[in-house]
């Protein structure tokens, strides 16, 4: 089926200020986002059969101005704070996991990518503000330093929304030469110099068409399509020296893992009011004992139910207070340490933790429909089994550089 034309007015014109946007912008996205929910809802069992979000979903959410939430104010965007993106993508997340998480990724991307050069932004944005961008942060490609720039080929992971990004930045090991040990970086080049391959066939998250991307050949990259990752962590990106705004001065590993946590706990959100909608007040049958009562009367079903309610709660405040924190420090130029860092990451890890097994319950008392695929809490919980399963908020991965640092031990993991 397809989506309905919904039209919005566009972004902000490009203008020189950059200051963050007013709170009316952003009432009046989340309006927009609310609109869309039920389109993406609609689309969700679309979207996992496709193993992509549609063009024309996408195109929805272009119109809404949604993609340039985090986008520079320079290039269009309203320059949002990351919290607020994050409540965005909620929304948009609740019926359909997928949508949501290539929505927040893809936006957030924008963010990124206005921390690279501002040539590398101009390149992008310059001639379409709703150019968007895929990313594959894991560094699995090589490239070798040539005069301007780079040489590079490989293979990456799991590029979320690949199928609707004009652009990539692909982690890369440069080498440098002269014994130096490759230097981890992210590498901007435009879909078509890349190739996708087919390959993206999953239990959980399987609409976000999180492919292959494969460079065959080596492609030249521009020196000005590039950014370090140490940079990137270290709040020294060169996009901060333009875009003055404490937004891009945020350390990438502050920022970007709350938007992988976040569809989990929108998901949960989804699972639990369909629930409520649909399953609560069916009656049971057959030989289970309290046979003809409504699924809602049991004990055991009332206290999934707030359990999954608590973790909500409980994921959305800790994720919002990072947020907050890491941008009112950022805004202050304040250089974020190490400790503070690694507790951020605990708290990205433990919101998608508590919603695994919330959403763990919720799915143990669903009863017999909760096993076919049309089901959305069955869908639900395969796509937050699937969120705890990505590296950067896996609960085993993250604790134990969290024990590590708290124990006087060099924490091992990334931050």
């Amino acid at each position: 089926m397809k989506a309905e034309a919904v039209l919005f007015d566009r972004a902000p014109e490009q203008a020189d200020s950059i200051s963050g946007a007013t709170r009316s912008e952003f009432s009046e996205l989340l309006e927009r986002a609310r609109a869309l929910a039920p389109i993406v809802r609609e689309r969700a069992e679309q979207t996992e059969r496709d193993r992509r979000v549609s063009a024309d979903v996408t195109t929805l959410l272009k119109q809404a101005g949604l993609y340039r939430a985090v986008q520079p104010r320079r290039f269009g965007g309203y320059e949002l704070e990351l919290e607020n993106l994050r409540q965005l993508a909620f929304e948009v997340g609740q019926g359909c996991t997928s949508t949501g998480w290539c929505y927040g990724l893809s936006a957030a991307n924008a963010w990124t990518m206005g921390m690279f050069p501002l040539q590398a932004q101009e390149d992008v944005w310059g001639a379409d503000a709703d150019c968007l961008l895929a990313a594959c942060i894991a560094p699995t490609g090589k490239a070798r330093c040539v005069e301007g720039g780079f040489r590079v080929r490989g293979r990456w992971g799991f590029a979320s929304n690949c199928d609707n990004a004009d652009w990539l930045a692909l982690g890369t090991l440069v080498d440098e030469g002269e014994g130096r040990p490759p230097r981890p970086m992210y590498l901007l080049l435009p879909r078509a110099d890349c190739r996708i391959i087919d390959n993206w066939h999953t239990v959980g998250l399987a609409g976000t068409g999180s492919k292959d991307i494969v460079i065959d050949e080596e492609v030249f990259v521009p020196s000005h399509r590039s950014a370090g990752f140490a940079e990137l962590l270290g709040q020294e990106a060169p996009g901060a020296l333009v875009n003055s705004g404490g937004l891009y001065r945020i350390p990438f590993l502050s920022g970007f893992p709350p938007l992988l946590a976040n569809p989990a706990v929108a998901a949960l959100r989804g699972a639990v009011d369909e629930f409520i909608e649909h399953v609560a007040m069916r009656a049971t049958r057959g030989a289970f004992a309290g046979g003809g009562s409504t699924i809602a009367q049991f004990g055991h079903v009332q206290t999934a139910v707030a359990e999954a309610e608590a973790a909500i709660d409980a994921a959305q405040l800790i994720l919002q207070r990072d947020l907050r924190l890491a941008s009112e420090l950022s805004a202050a130029d304040v250089k974020i340490s190490t400790e503070q860092r690694i507790e951020f990451r605990r708290g990205h890890a433990y919101a998608v933790r508590l919603c695994v097994q919330a959403v763990n319950g919720l799915y143990d008392v669903v009863g017999g429909t909760g096993i076919h695929l049309d089901n959305g809490i069955q869908r639900a919980w395969r796509d937050i089994n699937a969120v705890a399963h990505h590296i950067s908020v896996n609960w085993n991965a993250v604790s134990t550089m969290v024990g590590q640092q708290r124990l006087g031990l060099p924490p091992r993991g990334q931050y």
